[in-house]
């Protein structure tokens, strides 16, 4: 009989794992040859769902942070790391920014997200140019921008839905705050306005050494990137206020001799009923949540995964310093 608690795969498990191998640092060989490099790190600021993990994922070419229409997806610093000619722009998309915390959860990640923004070479605001008037949150971010000092490019998203006669009038006044550099008009979904946004950004970089391999996209270890996956389709599969009492680690990954992956991935909740509904009936709910995530973890890695997913009850996960540590962030006192 199939445990309810486990998305169980079909196949055996694989016997005779190795544990994955540590991330090496880049090597001098790893610089591009015989030509001058740029690098420099952009800061991705803005409320949430102004669309900053999408923007940062058409930016790379590639997912490398989750996104969902629920706000407050992303809880920690994401990077995504975009490589062109002599030149590497790393991407830092931040939690979103909203100008009341209500739990300890969101305070830390609202710590996150601006140490983030002072620890950047160069800061990016994204706002959601769709709304009729700017959110309590983004007149917030603003307000604590211009108390610092800050300069940004501001990064006007979502311009598919707006008509020109609605966005002008939405730039002047954002840029009347003197706080902005420079204002590109985009939208993630479509493209539009992205070939420039990077040509600006390229042309800001200082000399100097790649950060990272070419071939690598971001600095998430696969098993926090494995999690936020999960994560993302539980998300996506549940609804109201559930998704923000949830979180997944990744407990166990192994690779086997044939290549495929074994992972194992723990979903905690709050409260006893709020497993029953992770589950669903007959562990439907997990099943679906598993399949979704499988498939898009076998897309990332180019080889076979075998995913398994237990659901269990920690209800003061979200005051446990621990599991704030496994997500980057920090737990105040």
């Amino acid at each position: 009989m199939t445990d309810p608690n486990i998305d169980s795969d079909t196949h055996e498990p694989t016997q005779n794992a190795a544990p994955e191998p540590a991330q090496e640092p880049i090597q001098e060989e790893a610089q591009p040859e015989g030509i001058a490099t740029r690098c420099g790190f952009v800061t991705v600021l803005g409320a949430p769902n102004a669309g900053k993990s999408s923007l940062v994922n058409a930016l790379v070419g590639t997912k490398v942070s989750i996104v969902s229409p629920k706000v407050q997806t992303t809880r920690t610093r994401v990077t995504g790391i975009l490589a062109l000619d002599g030149d590497q722009i790393v991407f830092v998309d931040t939690p979103g920014i909203f100008k009341t915390a209500k739990r300890p959860l969101e305070q830390s990640m609202l710590d996150r997200a601006w140490q983030e923004a002072n620890d950047g070479d160069r800061l990016m605001l994204v706002i959601d140019a769709a709304p009729r008037q700017l959110s309590e949150d983004v007149e917030h971010i603003i307000e604590r921008l211009s108390q610092e000092g800050r300069k940004a490019t501001l990064v006007l998203n979502k311009v598919d839905l707006v008509t020109p006669d609605k966005l002008l009038p939405l730039a002047e006044r954002l840029n009347e705050t003197g706080l902005f550099e420079h204002t590109f008009m985009v939208s993630a979904k479509t493209g539009s306005g992205l070939a420039e946004l990077e040509a600006h950004l390229r042309a800001g970089l200082a000399p100097g050494p790649w950060l990272f391999p070419e071939d690598e996209v971001t600095d998430l270890p696969n098993r926090l990137l494995a999690s936020e996956i999960t994560r993302e389709k539980l998300f996506l599969r549940l609804h109201q206020e559930l998704p923000y009492n949830l979180t997944v680690e990744t407990e166990a990954w192994q690779v086997g001799k044939d290549g495929s992956i074994r992972v194992e991935q723990v979903v905690y909740v709050t409260r006893a009923n709020h497993k029953g509904i992770v589950l669903g009936k007959g562990g439907s709910a997990i099943k679906h949540v598993g399949a979704a995530a499988r498939r898009e973890l076998q897309d990332l890695f180019g080889r076979q995964v075998h995913l398994f997913l237990f659901v269990k009850v920690r209800e003061n996960w979200m005051n446990d310093p621990e599991r704030y540590r496994q997500m980057g962030l920090t737990l105040r006192s």
